[in-house]
């Protein structure tokens, strides 16, 4: 009973606490008039010759932002003068292509950087990455469902997914991350680093050096990462060691 009470302790405690944050302090007004505005994490792309890709995360809208972020992609050829931005959305066409400022805040939450590459490795990357967008299952109106998936923290993973060596990781709160797109179970982690267990998505057991170790009970996720020292909290987060993207 006792550690019964502790793993609920793990899970309702940081819920609790990002509940409280939102009502007293991050409480964005209406979100159809919230800023969603540049950041100021970009550059200007003519100024930026070289290729980029970029993975934002920020909290996701209303009242489901003490729980989750939405994820974005951005990509950038070489020599090309404007940023691509990808979004799986729950209105329209699920994948928007640039429907929002590429750094923009979502509806007036900050975005955090997930991942960043420059260069060539940004050049030989990208078209990895286009391709799994156009051939993404998932594309058609409905598609899009908060929980447990798809949606936008599941398209980003997809994304992710084909570019292992990159050992790029979305926060615990990133939840869809873990909807197994592909109908897989069991196997490899997406860094290749480990073994997952996954039940539909409602389920999910990782290990692995990248990943660390996480349980993902109904989109909350408690964990550990042993690499980088942090303990994984659902509704808080990620809590240890800062990431550099």
């Amino acid at each position: 009973m006792k550690y019964v009470l502790i793993f609920l302790l793990l899970i309702i405690g940081p819920v609790v606490i990002s509940a409280a944050n939102y009502l007293i302090g991050e409480r964005r007004g209406n979100w159809q008039t919230a800023d969603r505005s540049s950041a100021g994490l970009l550059p200007n792309a003519s100024e930026h010759p070289g290729a980029l890709i970029r993975v934002y995360a920020a909290r996701t809208v209303r009242w489901r932002g003490i729980f989750a972020v939405h994820s974005w992609i951005i990509v950038k050829e070489r020599g090309a003068s404007q940023y691509t931005r990808y979004d799986y959305t729950a209105w329209g066409e699920p994948i928007r292509v640039d429907g929002f400022a590429p750094d923009g805040r979502w509806f007036g939450a900050l975005p955090e950087t997930i991942l960043r590459v420059d260069g060539e490795d940004a050049e030989r990357l990208i078209p990895k990455i286009r391709s799994v967008i156009e051939s993404y299952t998932f594309r058609a109106y409905g598609d899009y469902h908060p929980w447990p998936g798809p949606n936008s923290n599941t398209f980003v993973q997809a994304a992710l997914d084909a570019v292992p060596e990159l050992y790029a990781v979305l926060p615990p709160t990133a939840i869809g991350k873990d909807y197994p797109y592909h109908g897989e179970w069991y196997g490899l982690t997406p860094s290749r680093t480990g073994i997952f267990l996954n039940l539909a998505g409602y389920l999910v057991v990782k290990v692995g050096w990248v990943e660390g170790i996480e349980l993902n009970l109904l989109g909350a996720v408690i964990g550990i990462d042993v690499r980088r020292p942090a303990i994984k909290l659902p509704a808080v987060g990620r809590l240890g060691v800062q990431l550099s993207p």
